[in-house]
Protein backbone atom coordinates (compact mmCIF):
# COMPACT_ATOMS: atom_id res chain seq x y z
CA UNK A 1 0.00 0.00 0.00
CA UNK A 2 0.85 3.61 -0.74
CA UNK A 3 2.32 5.97 1.57
CA UNK A 4 -0.06 8.10 1.00
CA UNK A 5 -3.25 5.87 1.32
CA UNK A 6 -1.60 4.34 4.66
CA UNK A 7 -1.81 7.91 5.64
CA UNK A 8 -5.50 8.21 4.71
CA UNK A 9 -6.07 4.71 6.19
CA UNK A 10 -4.59 5.70 9.89
CA UNK A 11 -6.49 8.84 10.08
CA UNK A 12 -9.71 7.09 9.49
CA UNK A 13 -9.15 4.77 11.35
CA UNK A 14 -7.19 6.20 14.49
CA UNK A 15 -4.78 3.43 14.87
CA UNK A 16 -1.77 2.33 12.87
CA UNK A 17 -1.56 0.20 9.93
CA UNK A 18 0.78 -3.20 11.44
CA UNK A 19 0.27 -5.42 8.01
CA UNK A 20 -1.37 -4.92 4.34
CA UNK A 21 -1.91 -7.55 1.87
CA UNK A 22 -3.79 -7.33 -2.13
CA UNK A 23 -6.65 -8.65 -2.15
CA UNK A 24 -8.45 -9.81 -5.81
CA UNK A 25 -11.74 -8.79 -6.43
CA UNK A 26 -13.57 -5.79 -7.16
CA UNK A 27 -13.81 -3.23 -10.36
CA UNK A 28 -12.51 -0.30 -9.23
CA UNK A 29 -9.31 0.78 -7.00
CA UNK A 30 -6.56 -1.30 -5.39
CA UNK A 31 -7.96 -3.58 -2.63
CA UNK A 32 -6.14 -4.32 0.23
CA UNK A 33 -6.63 -6.35 3.88
CA UNK A 34 -5.14 -4.66 6.80
CA UNK A 35 -4.21 -5.21 9.83
CA UNK A 36 -4.18 -2.24 13.11
CA UNK A 37 -2.76 -1.97 16.08
CA UNK A 38 -5.91 -2.04 17.79
CA UNK A 39 -6.52 -5.30 16.75
CA UNK A 40 -9.01 -4.70 13.89
CA UNK A 41 -8.73 -6.07 10.64
CA UNK A 42 -10.18 -3.29 7.66
CA UNK A 43 -10.68 -3.64 4.13
CA UNK A 44 -9.37 -0.37 1.91
CA UNK A 45 -10.40 0.73 -1.64
CA UNK A 46 -8.01 2.97 -2.93
CA UNK A 47 -9.05 5.03 -5.80
CA UNK A 48 -8.36 8.77 -7.66
CA UNK A 49 -10.57 11.65 -8.16
CA UNK A 50 -13.84 10.36 -10.16
CA UNK A 51 -13.27 6.30 -8.99
CA UNK A 52 -16.33 5.63 -7.69
CA UNK A 53 -15.73 4.65 -4.39
CA UNK A 54 -17.83 7.19 -2.61
CA UNK A 55 -20.65 5.90 -4.69
CA UNK A 56 -19.89 2.02 -3.94
CA UNK A 57 -19.75 3.73 0.09
CA UNK A 58 -22.81 5.04 -0.33
CA UNK A 59 -24.91 2.09 -1.79
CA UNK A 60 -23.11 -0.11 1.02
CA UNK A 61 -24.54 2.01 3.76
CA UNK A 62 -27.98 2.35 2.11
CA UNK A 63 -28.02 -1.38 2.19
CA UNK A 64 -27.18 -1.33 5.68
CA UNK A 65 -29.92 0.98 6.66
CA UNK A 66 -32.54 -1.82 5.02
CA UNK A 67 -30.93 -4.80 7.18
CA UNK A 68 -28.45 -6.19 4.69
CA UNK A 69 -25.42 -7.99 5.91
CA UNK A 70 -22.56 -5.83 4.34
CA UNK A 71 -19.27 -4.68 5.17
CA UNK A 72 -19.30 -1.28 8.04
CA UNK A 73 -18.12 1.78 5.85
CA UNK A 74 -15.73 3.78 7.91
CA UNK A 75 -14.89 6.24 5.38
CA UNK A 76 -15.96 6.75 1.73
CA UNK A 77 -14.99 8.81 -1.24
CA UNK A 78 -13.14 8.62 -4.32
CA UNK A 79 -9.79 8.29 -2.88
CA UNK A 80 -10.55 5.76 -0.07
CA UNK A 81 -13.62 3.45 0.84
CA UNK A 82 -12.80 1.79 4.22
CA UNK A 83 -14.65 -1.06 5.21
CA UNK A 84 -15.10 -3.53 8.61
CA UNK A 85 -13.57 -6.79 7.24
CA UNK A 86 -16.45 -9.95 6.52
CA UNK A 87 -15.04 -13.29 7.19
CA UNK A 88 -15.22 -15.50 3.98
CA UNK A 89 -13.68 -18.13 1.85
CA UNK A 90 -16.28 -20.62 2.46
CA UNK A 91 -18.48 -21.87 -0.64
CA UNK A 92 -21.21 -21.65 -1.10
CA UNK A 93 -23.21 -24.77 0.49
CA UNK A 94 -26.28 -25.94 0.91
CA UNK A 95 -26.44 -24.50 4.09
CA UNK A 96 -25.28 -21.21 3.25
CA UNK A 97 -27.81 -21.18 0.00
CA UNK A 98 -30.48 -22.01 2.72
CA UNK A 99 -29.49 -18.90 5.13
CA UNK A 100 -28.88 -16.54 1.83
CA UNK A 101 -32.55 -17.35 0.93
CA UNK A 102 -33.79 -15.57 4.10
CA UNK A 103 -31.32 -13.00 3.23
CA UNK A 104 -32.04 -12.34 -0.08
CA UNK A 105 -36.04 -12.60 0.79
CA UNK A 106 -35.52 -10.18 3.61
CA UNK A 107 -33.62 -7.86 0.94
CA UNK A 108 -36.44 -7.56 -1.49
CA UNK A 109 -39.22 -7.54 1.28
CA UNK A 110 -38.08 -3.76 2.08
CA UNK A 111 -40.68 -1.65 -0.51
CA UNK A 112 -39.23 1.44 -2.28
CA UNK A 113 -41.02 4.58 -3.31
CA UNK A 114 -40.79 3.84 -7.19
CA UNK A 115 -38.37 1.56 -9.43
CA UNK A 116 -35.09 2.79 -10.39
CA UNK A 117 -33.09 5.31 -7.19
CA UNK A 118 -32.72 8.67 -5.80
CA UNK A 119 -29.07 8.59 -8.08
CA UNK A 120 -27.28 6.17 -10.64
CA UNK A 121 -25.64 3.66 -9.83
CA UNK A 122 -22.92 1.32 -11.66
CA UNK A 123 -22.48 -2.11 -12.45
CA UNK A 124 -19.07 -3.63 -13.35
CA UNK A 125 -18.24 0.18 -13.31
CA UNK A 126 -20.59 0.37 -16.11
CA UNK A 127 -22.87 3.30 -15.94
CA UNK A 128 -26.57 2.48 -14.51
CA UNK A 129 -29.23 5.02 -15.02
CA UNK A 130 -31.96 4.67 -12.13
CA UNK A 131 -34.28 7.46 -13.05
CA UNK A 132 -37.39 7.42 -10.97
CA UNK A 133 -40.85 5.87 -12.35
CA UNK A 134 -43.63 4.30 -11.57
CA UNK A 135 -43.97 1.01 -14.06
CA UNK A 136 -41.42 -1.30 -13.73
CA UNK A 137 -41.38 -2.74 -17.24
CA UNK A 138 -40.80 0.47 -19.07
CA UNK A 139 -37.90 0.65 -16.45
CA UNK A 140 -36.43 -2.58 -16.80
CA UNK A 141 -37.22 -1.76 -21.15
CA UNK A 142 -35.69 1.80 -21.19
CA UNK A 143 -32.98 2.01 -18.26
CA UNK A 144 -31.41 -1.50 -18.10
CA UNK A 145 -32.21 -3.72 -21.55
CA UNK A 146 -31.87 -0.95 -24.38
CA UNK A 147 -29.96 0.98 -22.50
CA UNK A 148 -27.31 -1.38 -22.21
CA UNK A 149 -27.14 -2.70 -25.72
CA UNK A 150 -26.80 1.01 -26.80
CA UNK A 151 -23.47 0.90 -24.83
CA UNK A 152 -22.09 -2.31 -25.98
CA UNK A 153 -23.10 -1.09 -29.56
CA UNK A 154 -21.50 2.05 -29.18
CA UNK A 155 -18.33 0.27 -28.09
CA UNK A 156 -18.43 -1.70 -31.47
CA UNK A 157 -19.19 -5.15 -29.45
CA UNK A 158 -22.91 -5.78 -30.44
CA UNK A 159 -23.19 -6.24 -34.09
CA UNK A 160 -26.05 -3.84 -35.71
CA UNK A 161 -28.30 -7.47 -36.69
CA UNK A 162 -28.22 -8.35 -32.86
CA UNK A 163 -29.56 -4.88 -31.36
CA UNK A 164 -32.49 -4.90 -33.84
CA UNK A 165 -33.23 -8.30 -32.39
CA UNK A 166 -33.12 -7.00 -29.04
CA UNK A 167 -34.82 -4.00 -30.04
CA UNK A 168 -37.72 -6.28 -31.49
CA UNK A 169 -37.66 -8.44 -27.45
CA UNK A 170 -37.96 -5.03 -26.12
CA UNK A 171 -41.36 -4.05 -28.02
CA UNK A 172 -42.72 -7.55 -26.64
CA UNK A 173 -41.63 -6.95 -22.81
CA UNK A 174 -45.88 -6.13 -21.92
CA UNK A 175 -46.77 -9.32 -23.25
CA UNK A 176 -43.66 -11.42 -21.11
CA UNK A 177 -42.76 -9.60 -18.34
CA UNK A 178 -44.75 -8.46 -15.01
CA UNK A 179 -45.92 -5.85 -12.58
CA UNK A 180 -44.27 -6.67 -8.86
CA UNK A 181 -46.59 -5.60 -5.80
CA UNK A 182 -44.04 -3.34 -5.00
CA UNK A 183 -40.43 -2.30 -5.90
CA UNK A 184 -38.15 -4.37 -3.77
CA UNK A 185 -34.67 -3.01 -2.89
CA UNK A 186 -32.14 -4.93 -5.03
CA UNK A 187 -28.69 -5.58 -4.24
CA UNK A 188 -28.21 -5.71 -8.52
CA UNK A 189 -24.91 -8.08 -8.74
CA UNK A 190 -25.29 -11.03 -7.14
CA UNK A 191 -22.97 -12.77 -8.97
CA UNK A 192 -20.90 -15.75 -6.62
CA UNK A 193 -17.65 -13.16 -6.03
CA UNK A 194 -20.10 -10.53 -4.12
CA UNK A 195 -21.83 -13.38 -1.90
CA UNK A 196 -19.29 -14.31 0.93
CA UNK A 197 -19.67 -17.27 3.25
CA UNK A 198 -18.49 -18.02 6.33
CA UNK A 199 -19.38 -21.02 9.07
CA UNK A 200 -22.41 -22.25 7.27
CA UNK A 201 -24.16 -18.97 6.70
CA UNK A 202 -23.96 -16.23 4.11
CA UNK A 203 -21.30 -13.38 5.87
CA UNK A 204 -21.84 -10.21 3.99
CA UNK A 205 -22.99 -8.88 0.63
CA UNK A 206 -20.13 -6.24 -1.04
CA UNK A 207 -20.08 -4.57 -4.45
CA UNK A 208 -23.41 -3.68 -4.96
CA UNK A 209 -25.37 -2.31 -8.00
CA UNK A 210 -28.52 -1.52 -6.18
CA UNK A 211 -31.52 0.07 -7.16
CA UNK A 212 -35.33 -0.64 -6.61
CA UNK A 213 -36.73 -3.05 -9.06
CA UNK A 214 -38.75 -6.45 -9.94
CA UNK A 215 -37.07 -9.18 -7.67
CA UNK A 216 -37.14 -12.07 -10.61
CA UNK A 217 -34.34 -10.14 -12.54
CA UNK A 218 -32.18 -10.57 -9.26
CA UNK A 219 -33.48 -14.13 -9.00
CA UNK A 220 -32.35 -15.05 -12.25
CA UNK A 221 -29.21 -12.65 -12.45
CA UNK A 222 -27.84 -15.64 -9.24
CA UNK A 223 -28.73 -18.38 -12.02
CA UNK A 224 -26.68 -16.70 -15.01
CA UNK A 225 -23.01 -17.90 -13.68
CA UNK A 226 -24.26 -20.82 -10.68
CA UNK A 227 -24.45 -18.37 -7.86
CA UNK A 228 -27.15 -20.25 -6.44
CA UNK A 229 -29.50 -23.63 -7.15
CA UNK A 230 -32.18 -25.44 -6.20
CA UNK A 231 -31.72 -25.33 -2.21
CA UNK A 232 -31.82 -21.55 -2.32
CA UNK A 233 -34.96 -21.18 -4.99
CA UNK A 234 -36.57 -23.78 -3.01
CA UNK A 235 -36.14 -21.86 0.54
CA UNK A 236 -36.80 -18.39 -1.15
CA UNK A 237 -40.15 -19.71 -2.97
CA UNK A 238 -41.11 -20.77 0.64
CA UNK A 239 -41.09 -16.95 1.68
CA UNK A 240 -41.80 -15.13 -1.17
CA UNK A 241 -43.69 -17.23 -3.92
CA UNK A 242 -42.30 -17.53 -7.25
CA UNK A 243 -44.92 -16.64 -9.86
CA UNK A 244 -45.37 -18.80 -12.64
CA UNK A 245 -43.68 -18.42 -15.46
CA UNK A 246 -40.87 -17.34 -14.42
CA UNK A 247 -38.13 -20.31 -15.02
CA UNK A 248 -39.50 -20.95 -18.34
CA UNK A 249 -39.60 -17.63 -19.60
CA UNK A 250 -39.28 -14.49 -18.00
CA UNK A 251 -35.72 -15.48 -16.43
CA UNK A 252 -34.34 -15.39 -19.66
CA UNK A 253 -35.45 -12.16 -20.69
CA UNK A 254 -33.86 -11.04 -17.73
CA UNK A 255 -30.43 -12.37 -18.19
CA UNK A 256 -29.87 -10.48 -21.24
CA UNK A 257 -28.90 -7.73 -19.17
CA UNK A 258 -26.12 -8.89 -17.69
CA UNK A 259 -25.19 -10.75 -20.62
CA UNK A 260 -24.84 -7.31 -22.58
CA UNK A 261 -22.87 -5.69 -19.58
CA UNK A 262 -20.48 -8.77 -19.91
CA UNK A 263 -20.71 -8.30 -23.69
CA UNK A 264 -19.93 -4.43 -23.45
CA UNK A 265 -17.07 -5.01 -20.54
CA UNK A 266 -15.18 -8.40 -22.32
CA UNK A 267 -17.13 -8.28 -25.84
CA UNK A 268 -17.69 -11.20 -28.27
CA UNK A 269 -17.32 -13.95 -25.64
CA UNK A 270 -20.42 -13.61 -24.41
CA UNK A 271 -22.52 -12.69 -28.09
CA UNK A 272 -23.22 -16.13 -28.04
CA UNK A 273 -25.26 -16.61 -25.19
CA UNK A 274 -27.36 -13.30 -26.31
CA UNK A 275 -28.01 -15.04 -29.68
CA UNK A 276 -28.73 -18.33 -27.80
CA UNK A 277 -31.29 -16.33 -25.53
CA UNK A 278 -33.34 -14.23 -28.38
CA UNK A 279 -33.65 -17.74 -30.76
CA UNK A 280 -35.21 -19.52 -27.52
CA UNK A 281 -37.21 -15.99 -27.41
CA UNK A 282 -38.68 -16.92 -30.40
CA UNK A 283 -36.36 -13.48 -31.99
Amino acid sequence: MRDSARALVEQAAGAKVTASRPLSGGCIGEVYHLSLTDGRALVAKVGGAGSGLALEGAMLRHLAAHGAPVPEVLRADDHLLLMTFVPSGDALTPRVQDHAAHVIAALHDNAGPCFGFAFDTVIGGLPQPNPQEDRWVPFFRDHRLLFMAGEAARAGRLPAAILRRIEALAARLDEILEEPDHPSLLHGDLWTGNVLAHQGRLSGLIDPALYWGHPEVELAFTTLFGTFGDVFFNRYHDLRPIRPGFFEERLEVYNMYPLLVHVRLFGGGYLGGVDRTLRRLGI
